[in-house]
């Protein structure tokens, strides 16, 4: 058969999956090991990080974003319940439909984060973009509590979205 319905949900969850390991992981590395580790590293050692790892993670990080938030509206639509999770299942008292609902709040609230203040900060604290130093201080900062908001978000976000397994 030329569209198996069946077959083609499965392999958007499974993008979708692919996509938010690549985000969340990319996450979960900047705040659990290269934003503790700058300190420790040699101020001579420091541009490897931050002219070549961090851009290059950077990237990965916001279209991991990017495609978690696309395969998962293409796989929600797919599967029937994209308005309902919207309205996080008001009107429907199905739970299920909270729960994810919920869960993809959450991603759009992250994604939006992702791209709107912590890839701009990023670019100003990386002098991808023109900034003074006191401008790039300040990003820098920014950048890193809406990244640990994320990293926090992304907690619940994840238990919302893997519950609905249970209803």
């Amino acid at each position: 058969m030329l569209f198996d319905y069946s077959w083609w949900t499965f392999f958007f969850r499974w993008l979708h999956v692919l996509s938010g390991v690549m985000w969340i992981g990319h996450l979960w590395y900047f705040n659990f090991v290269q934003i503790p580790s700058m300190p420790k590293i040699p101020d001579e050692q420091k541009p490897a990080i931050t002219k070549v790892i961090a851009p290059a993670a950077l990237f990965w990080f916001r279209y991991g974003a990017l495609a978690t938030v696309i395969t998962g509206l293409i796989l929600a639509y797919m599967s029937g319940y994209i308005g309902n999770a919207l309205k996080l299942g008001f009107g429907d008292d199905n739970r299920k439909f909270t729960a994810i609902g919920f869960g993809m709040w959450m991603g759009l609230i992250m994604a939006a984060n992702v791209w709107f203040v912590i890839w701009p900060k990023q670019q100003q604290a990386l002098g991808l973009v023109e900034a003074t130093a006191d401008e790039k201080k300040r990003a820098g900062r920014i950048a890193m509590l809406a990244s640990r908001t994320n990293t926090m978000l992304s907690v619940p976000m994840l238990y919302a979205m893997t519950s609905t397994h249970f209803y």
